[in-house]
């Protein structure tokens, strides 16, 4: 690695080497398991597409998405907990106005009102921050997973006012398990895990001179909030989803961000 001339990839290569060839050494790996880890990453790539990146879905399972989310944004300080990306982001959604639905396919499930205010790390409002919000469908599908549903379906984006609020309507989205029919599939069986994600609404919120927030938000009476197959949860992200007496169900929920660099992620999928 000595001819290496970008310094930081010189010290990610001699380290990944190293922690290679130890792990090797570690579990003696035979010459046909080799075989099938190469053949595996390779069937992982294969089976990215438009409408999901199998790559990022692995990097979830084996908790590297959280662990590197967590290395990556200071806890303590008052901030809004980070949450991994996920494989379903897509860039572009559609910019609403305030009190726009996001549900452009309005079949079934129950009606969501989502209310938030983004604020610094000493309680003033954000304003002008763009909030980026997507989710599954009541039947747990993201629309670019389901031919069913309207382009940009359940996707959106809004400009914070400048009491840094603002406001949509939605589905109450659903928990669902995370796409088996790839390579991803056969590890969990293998591993006999429990594929399930618990309910959850993403939120990206980016504004120049704050590090961009890429969050997501949990129904506290989710029943399966403990065992999310991604590592996902953490206790601060648990939002109190209330139902109404019309039936409208009513999340109200705050957003803190810290100074920093804005910086919007690559797309997993188009």
């Amino acid at each position: 690695m000595s001819h290496t001339e970008d310094p930081r990839l010189r010290e990610i290569m001699a380290c990944l080497v190293n922690h290679l060839h130890a792990f090797a050494r570690e579990v003696r790996l035979t010459e046909a398991e080799w075989e099938f880890a190469v053949d595996y990453l390779v069937r992982v790539g294969k089976a990215t597409s438009e409408k999901k990146n199998e790559m990022v879905l692995l990097s979830d399972l084996l908790g590297l998405s959280t662990l590197v989310v967590l290395l990556n944004n200071e806890q303590g300080k008052g901030e809004t907990d980070a949450a991994l990306l996920g494989p379903f982001w897509r860039a572009h959604a559609p910019l609403c106005a305030h009190g726009e639905s996001i549900a452009r396919d309005t079949g079934g499930g129950e009606p969501l009102a989502v209310a938030g205010v983004v604020k610094d790390l000493a309680g003033k409002p954000v304003a002008g921050a763009i909030v980026d919000v997507w989710q599954a469908s009541p039947v747990g599908l993201y629309e670019n997973q389901d031919d069913g549903q309207p382009d940009h379906n359940l996707r959106g984006r809004f400009e914070t006012n400048s009491e840094g609020r603002f406001d949509f309507r939605t589905m109450r989205p659903k928990g669902y398990p995370v796409p088996v029919d790839g390579p991803c599939g056969e590890l969990l069986r293998a591993q006999d895990r429990y594929p399930y994600r618990p309910a959850h609404l993403h939120f990206m919120i980016a504004k120049e001179g704050y590090k961009t927030l890429v969050t997501q938000v949990f129904p506290d009476d989710e029943p399966t909030i403990a065992s999310d197959v991604v590592f996902g949860v953490t206790p601060g992200l648990e939002g109190h989803f209330e139902r109404k007496p019309d039936g409208m169900w009513k999340l109200d929920y705050e957003f803190v961000m810290q100074p920093g660099k804005r910086r919007i992620p690559k797309a997993p999928i188009p």
